[in-house]
């Protein structure tokens, strides 16, 4: 019985369409993704896209939750962890050395505290033009963090430059702002570049591109913040948008420093992160 259930999953993912559609599930894991927005970011019409979604379902690998109006689509959790088990036990009979080194660094080390109380972690943010809503964290987690963080932001697609409005912000909130700067992911992707702790997206785009992997990061969270170089209307408006990202943000990277590090595994570290981003966003939706 457990194998033809799994043999039927495997034969859904079998389909490139339906695996592009689980990757991007994965990747938002465990928060939920609107069609729309994963009709957007993969390039799929409305109707090839629902009827993805539904073999997935089908098979147990996703599920669908309706909040009002809304319906997001999140990836299975248990059924998907169930997949990779039933692989991983026969593929490596218990023994991860037989293993792929990045399958290795999933089987290994889960269960063991991340590193002593006095490490640096190195922090990235990720969005698409790098010109505030990364930039906001990378100041935000350089001056909550008391030293204990080297914080960096990316962008997908990095502007030339920081936007007028973030730098108001930030220098209104007492952050030094010299040396900040528009950075390409790419700098970030070179053999000789820090090795990340946490990976951070702060926009959708980036949590939904299938952005190089970091293998070696311990953890991944994302923390979606509406963009506010879109805001429209009067100048008030649009500074008033940069300030309500600038505020999540701060919220957000608020908790996150003060959580215990040095006596975490990975797992339940990973778990805190992933609450921090759902308390963000109740928090974001009464405000």
């Amino acid at each position: 019985m457990e194998l033809e259930a799994h043999a039927r999953r495997l034969a859904t993912l079998g389909h490139p369409g339906r695996l592009a559609v689980f990757r991007l599930l994965a990747r938002r894991a465990p928060g939920g993704v609107q069609p729309s927005e994963m009709g957007a970011s993969l390039g799929m019409k409305p109707s090839t896209l629902s009827a993805h979604l539904a073999a997935l379902a089908e098979a147990g690998l996703a599920r669908a939750e309706r909040r009002g109006r809304e319906i997001r689509y999140r990836i299975d959790l248990a059924t998907a962890g169930a997949l990779v088990d039933f692989l991983a036990a026969d593929c490596c009979r218990g023994r991860p050395d037989l293993c792929a080194p990045r399958t290795i660094a999933a089987l290994t080390g889960l269960t063991e505290p991340l590193a002593m109380t006095d490490k640096t972690w190195n922090v990235l943010f990720i969005c698409t033009g790098n010109s505030a809503r990364s930039i906001f964290a990378e100041a935000l987690l350089r001056d909550l963090g008391e030293g204990r963080f080297s914080a960096h932001s990316a962008g997908l697609n990095p502007e030339t430059g920081l936007n007028s409005f973030a730098l108001q912000v930030l220098e209104r909130n007492g952050h030094a702002t010299e040396g900040l700067r528009a950075k390409g992911i790419e700098e970030f992707e070179a053999a000789d570049a820090p090795r990340m702790d946490f990976v951070f997206t702060v926009c959708d785009r980036a949590a939904n591109e299938e952005c190089a992997a970091w293998p070696d990061a311990a953890i991944n969270g994302h923390w979606g913040v509406p963009d506010p170089v879109k805001a429209e209307g009067t100048e008030a408006e649009k500074a008033f948008a940069f300030a309500q990202a600038y505020g999540q943000l701060r919220r957000r990277i608020s908790a996150f420093v003060c959580l215990p590090f040095e006596s975490l595994d990975r797992i339940a570290l990973q778990l805190r992160v992933d609450g921090l981003g759902t308390a963000a966003r109740a928090e974001d939706a009464r405000q």
